[in-house]
């Protein structure tokens, strides 16, 4: 298997964790407001809202939760805090009072772990 083909596997893996947490989240009433947004840090994953809340998500998908925790760095936080700070510039209009970084793990069998407030 080449590089291209790992890069594609990859990107086919993370974006089916994605749907999986999304799902997750649709069940217990969130709205997916963006995905794969792109702002000055990076990207966030995933971005929902409920009520008066944005949650920024970033997932993590391996074989096991305890591998997938394990790719998440203090330089990505920053990075993703950053874009974050960027959303709720440009979408002040979103109307959210309180926002919250989670951090959701999806093993090898799909199963979904979430850690709210993650980096609280």
């Amino acid at each position: 298997m080449g590089k291209y083909d790992r890069g594609l596997t990859a990107y086919h893996g993370g974006a089916a964790a994605e749907e999986i947490v999304a799902r997750t989240y649709g069940a217990a009433g969130y709205a997916v407001l963006k995905r794969r947004w792109r702002g000055q840090g990076g990207e966030i994953d995933l971005i929902l809202g409920r009520n008066d809340v944005t949650i920024f998500v970033e997932v993590k998908k391996s074989v096991t939760f305890a591998s997938a925790i394990t790719q998440l760095r203090p330089r990505q936080i920053a990075r993703l805090c950053a874009s974050a700070e960027d959303y709720m510039g440009s979408h002040a209009h979103v109307g959210a009072v309180e926002c919250r970084f989670d951090v959701a793990l999806v093993d090898g069998a799909g199963q979904v772990e979430i850690i709210e407030n993650a980096f609280a």
